[in-house]
């Protein structure tokens, strides 16, 4: 009989740190998104934060107080391998760290709900600082790049001849000289919709400028 209930107990716990583990994920999942981190947004990465950690928590839950299964579990894994390349630093780090929440549920699930609510603040702290920062001293708390998958709205200029206010503005992020066809031509990143548009009425009199191409994030 007691046997019956401590299953039960046991089946009850393991459900309870299922859900948490799927709600760990849905929250950093969308921590990163309303942070402007597009790449996590795609189904792929969206089933991606649900399973993880639930698959390992499978994994140490099933291998714990087994060395012999311990054993053959290492090397079933090390024959799996991440197909595709990781494309930034930071989805390597979140996938470290469903991993890791996965592991410590399976241990202490005190850890996992701890690891969770630092990383949220984490998220939070940083892209509360760069709003901040570009409020109060109108400089960014760090630099935005094409490949770190953040939402961006994107202005691309055409232009006669340089225009020395466009190459010095701190959004830059490509030029080209095409001294044959008599041409350069700009690339510039804004985060804020709004802050695009004033640049745009800033420039569109300029009369060296024969094009401009814009795309909102």
């Amino acid at each position: 009989m007691d046997f019956i209930f401590n299953d039960a107990s046991n089946n009850l716990k393991v459900f309870i740190d299922v859900i948490f583990l799927l709600s760990a994920g849905l929250i950093l999942r969308f921590s990163l998104s309303l942070t402007g981190q597009n790449w996590v947004k795609t189904y792929q990465q969206t089933v991606t934060f649900l399973i993880l950690p639930v698959a390992t928590y499978v994994i140490v839950i099933t291998i714990s107080g087994n060395i012999a299964l311990s054993l053959g579990m290492v090397g079933a894994l090390s024959i799996v391998r991440f197909r595709n390349p990781v494309k930034s630093a930071l989805e390597l780090v979140m996938f470290f760290v469903l991993i890791t929440i996965g592991i410590s549920a399976g241990v202490k699930i005190k850890y996992s709900i701890l690891l969770v609510t630092v990383c949220v603040f984490i998220v939070i702290l940083i892209k509360l600082g760069h709003y901040i920062s570009k409020k109060i001293i109108n400089k960014s708390f760090y630099n935005v790049s094409f490949n770190e998958g953040i939402a961006l709205n994107i202005i691309e200029i055409s232009s006669k001849s340089i225009i020395e206010s466009i190459e010095n503005n701190k959004n830059i992020k490509n030029i080209i000289y095409l001294k044959e066809e008599k041409v350069i031509i700009y690339r510039l990143a804004f985060e804020s919709e709004k802050e695009l548009n004033i640049f745009k009425e800033d420039i569109k009199l300029n009369k060296e400028i024969t094009k401009i191409d814009i795309s909102y994030a």
